[in-house]
């Protein structure tokens, strides 16, 4: 069967040769009859030979040599060269009402028809407009060379796939699906590159700006433009639409093998495969998707960062923003809220003031509080509804929503944000929610103190000192916060200082109790320095204590006297209700008496 498969293209090729001859030598015109016979002849694969015996050839020339049209002999030789008069040779070439082709063929004829039209759209951008762009550049220097290389970005790579692997691959699955009918194991092998497409997509809008703003800038840039739009093989078509066709294209992949998914038999063998290459072809259409989100996450956070100044500590191109929007600002002083700004990024908390002069920048930061730390919860406040407190380790801001869907909003981004963090990372504790109803006592912890900005206590739901319980005046004893309890505390109850690490390890007004237990110390240095001026100055380092028993059991006092000045009244120290042993020597019976 091998030898006599192998002998039928040269006994066809024979008969090529037959014809030929015969109209080398001027038979008997008979082209036309011939050639209308060529269906017939064609279909007709010579018989099978013995090994070794050649057909006859009168036999397959009829009664006598013909001869045919050059143009048939030449279609016939490239038949046979192809291989493709073997499907020719099928009594019906075009699929009759009981015999069509299967849906996934045509789905795979379909999705080549569009390659096709797809490399030749590739080879505009990057062979015509992109290289005749770049010529000019380098020629007239009207435009920099670089702004073409941004606009076309790695139109170059993804040409060169298309069109040197992509489509020949399927092309010659298809010339071969009645042997091999399947594109699965193909589009496996080169779909990772399709991830390519992300640098594209995500240039695509500066590339589009970048287009318009060099075409009405510069007349040679416009000039070349302009030519190759109104050739034929742009087909009356802007360069911003053929620009457009790479970004829409791993989509279209994506719809048609889902179809061909669908189409395909459940036993085929081409089933899991193709499955597995839908799986890669959405995998890099979500790559494209996510580079796309990133673009436009990227501009909205600069248009933001503008917003605010751009200022260096704020601007990070890591950051995202989850919300922002206006509120209300409950002051501690004030009757009335104030209008504020809060823009909310997945890592601080921005409380921003409008601008009366907008120029630049659209508002001025007050505050950052980053999110790492953060509380926020709603208060029940019947003078402010919709209030909420946001507690951060720089400060804590009592804040009224407009309405109670825009509280609960905010309240959603703020814990959304916090969740992001602590899931980052899992050193931080769940973050533990303030007391609710209506009364308004506060447990600080203990271990929070100094570590987070408090919740100030406002001016006027305070009438005494919270620690000597002096009530307040606006002469004598006016109103102070300690900023580690936040507590309304008079002058003399909060003149300490300690440091405080939301603040930055800075010194900050606190109240007696805070001071000791931030700092450890029952009184302040200074302080001590001016009790010592009553009670003990300070004395040379010789000196010696006596002590002077005045009452036994009620009372003593120590009396100190220094060498240094003899003559300087002894400072005493009362010592109320203490009894202090004095031993008194008794004198000897042979001391002399005085």
């Amino acid at each position: 069967m091998e030898g006599a498969s192998e002998e039928k293209p040269a006994s066809v090729s024979n008969l090529v040769t037959v014809f030929e001859n015969s109209r080398s030598l001027g038979a008997a015109p008979r082209a036309h009859g011939l050639e209308s016979e060529h269906h017939r002849l064609e279909c007709r694969p010579p018989s099978p030979a013995e090994p070794g015996e050649e057909p006859d050839m009168g036999e397959a020339l009829g009664s006598g040599p013909r001869t045919v049209s050059r143009r048939y002999l030449s279609s016939l030789k490239n038949k046979l060269s192809s291989g493709a008069w073997r499907k020719s040779c099928q009594p019906e070439t075009s699929p009759g009402p009981g015999m069509q082709e299967p849906e996934e063929k045509r789905i795979v004829q379909e999705l080549l028809e569009t390659e096709k039209a797809y490399v030749a759209r590739l080879h505009l951008l990057d062979q015509v407009f992109f290289q005749e762009l770049l010529k000019e550049a380098r020629s007239g220097k009207a435009f920099p060379e670089d702004v073409v290389r941004l606009i076309f970005s790695n139109i170059s790579s993804i040409y060169q796939f298309h069109s040197q692997f992509f489509l020949p691959e399927l092309q010659r699955r298809l010339d071969d699906w009645s042997a091999t009918p399947r594109i699965g194991d193909v589009i496996q092998k080169l779909a990772p590159f399709l991830k390519m497409y992300s640098e594209y997509v995500k240039n695509f809008e500066r590339a589009a700006e970048l287009l318009a703003t060099w075409t009405d800038k510069s007349a040679p840039f416009q000039e070349v433009i302009t030519r190759i739009q109104s050739s034929e093989a742009s087909g009356s078509l802007t360069l911003q639409h053929h620009m457009l066709e790479p970004v829409q294209r791993i989509p279209r992949y994506e719809l048609l093998l889902k179809e061909y998914v669908q189409k395909l038999p459940a036993q085929a063998p081409d089933r899991a495969d193709a499955q597995k290459a839908l799986d890669m072809i959405f995998s890099a259409a979500q790559h494209s998707n996510a580079a796309i989100t990133e673009m436009e996450r990227l501009q909205d956070l600069w248009e933001v960062y503008q917003r605010l100044g751009l200022e260096d500590d704020i601007v990070d191109p890591s950051n995202a923003l989850l919300r922002e929007g206006p509120v209300l600002k409950i002051s501690f002083r004030r009757s009335d809220p104030m209008e504020r700004y809060l823009f909310l990024f997945n890592n601080m908390l921005l409380y921003c003031v409008p601008r009366v002069i907008q120029v630049g920048a659209q508002f001025q930061v007050r505050t950052r509080i980053d999110v790492a730390g953060m509380k926020v919860r709603e208060v029940t406040n019947a003078e402010f509804p919709h209030s909420f407190l946001v507690s951060g380790k720089q400060r804590t801001l009592e804040l009224q929503a407009r309405s109670q869907e825009e509280m609960i909003s905010w309240m959603q981004a703020c814990q959304a944000a916090i969740h992001q963090i602590e899931k980052r990372n899992e050193t931080f504790k769940a973050a533990a929610q303030g007391p609710e109803g209506d009364t308004q006592e506060r447990e600080l912890q203990s271990e929070e103190l100094g570590l987070r900005a408090p919740q100030w206590i406002r001016d006027k739901m305070v009438t005494m000192c919270m620690r000597c319980q002096e009530p307040f005046n606006a002469l004598t004893r006016r109103r102070h916060h300690c900023r580690a309890c936040g507590y309304v505390v008079c002058a003399r109850c909060s003149d300490y200082r300690a440091e405080l690490k939301y603040d930055g390890n800075r010194p900050n007004r606190v109240c007696f109790d805070c001071y000791t237990f931030l700092t450890g110390n029952v009184l302040p240095e200074d302080k001590e320095d001016k009790k010592r001026g009553i009670l003990v100055p300070p004395l040379p380092l010789q000196q010696s204590w006596a002590c002077h028993q005045t009452e036994a059991t009620f009372g003593s006092r120590l009396s100190s006297s220094s060498s240094a000045s003899p003559l300087c009244p002894h400072p005493t120290i009362p010592l109320p209700l203490w009894t202090i042993p004095v031993h008194v020597p008794m004198p000897s019976p042979n001391s002399p008496r005085r």
